[in-house]
């Protein structure tokens, strides 16, 4: 869109619609769209409304997808996936079943890999040190705090020691 140039809020709902027919977007993704398009406030209650009433944004569907994309892609842990959910102001319900449909070996399996990957780049030979760095990664890469307890040490038992 042109600066200075405004726009229907038919061509705004068209607009959106493409916005969503291509890649799933949540409410809050297409309100801040509809912000920087510089729409009145008033008709983004509207846009979003035909949004919902034609599917095209479904917020079930959505953390669906983003949990799957951010576990398997991103590698993120169930926290961060929850974090960032919560940041765009999907419903706990919703948050909690995308969460559920990631299969438990397969996080587990996530974790596991990711620790082997990280500390065959660790340069360091005081084991306090790499478990502390093996902690910090898994942290801030949104796992629970316990499983990332539990795997590290077994990672130091098989690689470290």
């Amino acid at each position: 869109m042109k600066p200075g140039k405004s726009i229907s809020l038919k061509e705004a709902i068209v607009k959106a619609q493409n916005i969503c027919a291509e890649q799933e977007k949540c409410e809050y993704d297409i309100r801040k769209k509809l912000y920087d398009w510089k729409l009145p406030l008033t008709d983004h209650d509207a846009i979003i409304e035909s949004l919902l009433k034609d599917n095209f944004i479904d917020e079930k569907r959505y953390a669906q997808f983003y949990a799957k994309d951010k576990f398997y892609f991103n590698k993120w842990g169930k926290i961060k996936i929850e974090y960032t959910l919560k940041q765009k102001n999907i419903s706990s319900e919703n948050i909690n079943n995308a969460l559920a449909e990631i299969p438990e070996i397969d996080y587990h399996n996530l974790l596991e890999n990711e620790l082997i990957k990280k500390i065959k780049t660790l340069k360091d030979k005081d084991e306090y040190t790499i478990k502390s760095k093996l902690i910090r990664f898994a942290i801030s890469r949104g796992f629970e705090n316990g499983k990332i307890f539990d795997m590290v040490s077994t990672i130091i038992e098989k690689y470290y020691k």
